[in-house]
């Protein structure tokens, strides 16, 4: 890469957006408005705003709420002053963050709102997951939601729910990546966290209220290429426990098709833990998870069946890099000994990538049962997703034939 190319990396954008930004909400006599002031930060004695946007030529700017409400119906806006994302601390930056930076770690927090019981990580890349993992420790669950895809992992954003302590900081520093995010870091661990320069180390106090966002929402814009605007409501899980799910039954033809098994403890556990993590992936999607893991991640892919394949294939692969990883300190593309490569290729076949005994989680219901077959095939167990489809029949018939358990939530959960 030339120099002159690498140069639009460091490109550090004087954004033009103003210091204030209100939205009003006009109907006849009535006028909502909310009110924004814009964020900055002090950087070695410099004030600044958003590195830049999406790309390096991209001016961006952050908002923060400060004034105003919306109520719409039986709904209503978050308060103004309960910052999040839109608060944070910079504790070391290297670089200031851009606007990537920003939304992955808003992302983690959109996950990790739904898992302040137990420590709980995060990594997200490209605004998606690509790892996330509960566990006894921040640094299990750190370790566990790294090894998911380290390959992902790379350059992304870490989210944290807990403080970090020194042992999840090592593990961190012993990686590359461009974000972590934390309610708090201990005493030592900056140090540890300094060997990587250009690591951005926020730190969001607030945190220790993210159990308060949950249901909240907030609006949504998205902007169109003319300039219109669609203005929506945030999205807001309505299964949150095992009592907010539906067995699996439907009538078809006058024929009542119920699922044979009901879902173990674990079983419950994963697929309510997979439903949420699924709620920050951008459709269509779907995921597999086991022992509280994600094992593979479908992302934005056009037929239910192709992702459901994609998450397959990746947990095969994954798995095979964790494996090469863990025993030759090598990536799978790196190792070069054939006959230890299909040695591991082998372990991760008779495995089936992971996959045997997880759940299977779907934004959205299945139309055929050829989607939900690609799971079962590799020794999935258990299946959540929204049901309402004319053949949830056939996808109640899988299941039996392969004694695995399913239930609905009654609701969809696209991410576009």
């Amino acid at each position: 890469m030339s120099d002159d190319l690498k140069k639009m990396y460091k490109t550090i954008m004087d954004d033009h957006f103003p210091s204030r930004m209100e939205i009003a909400f006009v109907e006849e006599n009535t006028r909502q408005t909310l009110f924004y002031e814009k964020v900055s930060w002090v950087i070695d004695g410099v004030e600044k705003g958003l590195r830049y946007g999406e790309n390096p030529g991209q001016e961006a700017a952050l908002y923060r709420l400060v004034n105003g409400n919306l109520i719409l119906g039986d709904a209503k806006t978050i308060q103004p002053g309960q910052h999040l994302v839109s608060d944070i601390e910079l504790l070391q930056s290297g670089k200031h963050p851009g606007k990537t930076n920003l939304t992955d770690a808003d992302n983690c927090l959109n996950i990790l709102r739904y898992f302040t019981d137990t420590p709980c990580a995060v990594i997200v890349k490209h605004n998606n997951p690509c790892g996330a993992a509960r566990a006894h420790s921040l640094e299990a669950a750190y370790t566990r939601a790294y090894m998911a895809d380290r390959v992902a992992a790379f350059g992304g954003c870490i989210g944290l729910n807990r403080a970090v302590d020194k042992a999840t900081a090592q593990a961190i520093a012993s990686q590359y990546a461009e974000v972590v995010v934390a309610p708090e870091f201990e005493d030592g661990v900056l140090e540890i966290l300094g060997d990587r320069k250009n690591l951005r180390v926020i730190r969001i106090q607030a945190m220790d209220r993210l159990q308060r966002f949950v249901g909240e929402r907030v609006v949504d814009f998205k902007s169109l290429m003319d300039g219109g605007v669609v203005a929506q409501w945030s999205f807001v899980p309505k299964a949150l426990t095992r009592e907010d799910l539906i067995p699996a039954v439907t009538d078809y033809q006058g024929q009542t098709f119920s699922v044979n098994r009901p879902p173990t403890d674990r079983e419950y556990e994963d697929m309510l833990f997979g439903w949420l993590v699924e709620s920050g992936i951008t459709s269509n999607s779907v995921i597999y998870v086991k022992d509280n893991v994600t094992v593979g991640i479908g992302t934005g892919e056009q037929d239910r069946v192709g992702v459901a394949q994609i998450a397959v294939d990746k947990a095969y692969r994954k798995l095979a890099d964790r494996y090469c990883f863990e025993q030759y300190h090598q990536s799978c593309a790196d190792l070069k000994d054939e006959d230890k490569k299909q040695e591991i290729n082998a372990k991760v076949a008779e495995e089936k990538g992971g996959l045997i005994g997880a759940a299977m989680i779907s934004d959205a219901f299945f139309p055929f049962r050829d989607g939900i077959d690609v799971g079962l095939s590799q020794g999935i167990k258990a299946v959540i997703q929204p049901g309402g489809s004319l053949n949830d029949y056939q996808s109640i018939q899988a299941c039996n034939e392969y004694d695995a358990a399913m239930v609905f939530t009654g609701q969809r959960s696209f991410k576009h």
